[in-house]
């Protein structure tokens, strides 16, 4: 059976967004919009174009990989994080998302960067043979925030959902509910009540 961590879009309405520790300031006094974190452009931006190639006619033309936020519905319990993140819960335009099968993403994303360089260059031939068929599955298999409500294909077993958000989220609009760490995931509350404790016990350390 399938566990997930945080109740579910159909009572909260909100999305959840994973940021670097270092973005939170950033995103608490300014939002978040598609290109404001550092690494936008080195690290993304040409594997979300290589995506924007293969969209079919049915895809809305505002639907672009290298213009979208990234959230998620929800997570799994297993969900392996990154250390020094913070989990933000986020509110949405509804009529601005898109609903996709990150699974399909991910399988394209080392191969996308390595192909060319020294000892990986079987990396190429796997993109021109199979990247395609990736990306079009992907396009394929994507639907509508709007829709997915209907038919919810984030609860199937091998659709791994990634929302992509097409409008930027104001600040009044996020929620910081868990900061991680390399060994704590804690609230907000928690984490406040671990420094208090910390500056109490200080000529412990």
């Amino acid at each position: 059976m399938l566990i997930i961590i945080f109740e579910d879009y159909d009572k909260t309405g909100c999305l959840y967004h994973v940021i670097s520790i270092l973005d939170y300031k950033n995103v608490v006094r300014n939002g978040i919009k598609y290109d404001d974190k550092n690494t936008y452009i080195d690290k993304y931006y040409g594997f979300h174009a290589y995506f924007d190639d293969f969209k079919s006619e049915r895809i809305p033309s505002w639907v672009e990989r290298k213009k979208a936020i990234y959230t998620s519905l929800n997570y799994k319990d297993n969900h392996q994080w990154h250390s020094h993140s913070v989990i933000l819960k986020v509110l949405a335009n509804e009529n601005k998302c898109w609903v996709c099968n990150e699974n399909l993403a991910n399988i394209l994303y080392e191969p996308f960067v390595l192909q060319g360089n020294k000892y990986f260059e079987e990396t190429k031939e796997f993109m021109n043979s199979y990247g395609p068929k990736a990306a079009r599955k992907y396009w394929d298999e994507s639907i509508s925030l709007l829709d997915n409500k209907k038919v919810r294909k984030d609860k199937m077993p091998d659709y791994d959902a990634e929302v992509l958000v097409f409008e930027n989220i104001k600040p009044e609009d996020i929620e910081c509910i868990y900061v991680i760490s390399d060994h704590k995931m804690m609230s907000i509350k928690e984490w406040q009540e671990y420094f208090r404790s910390l500056s109490k016990n200080w000529n412990t350390l």
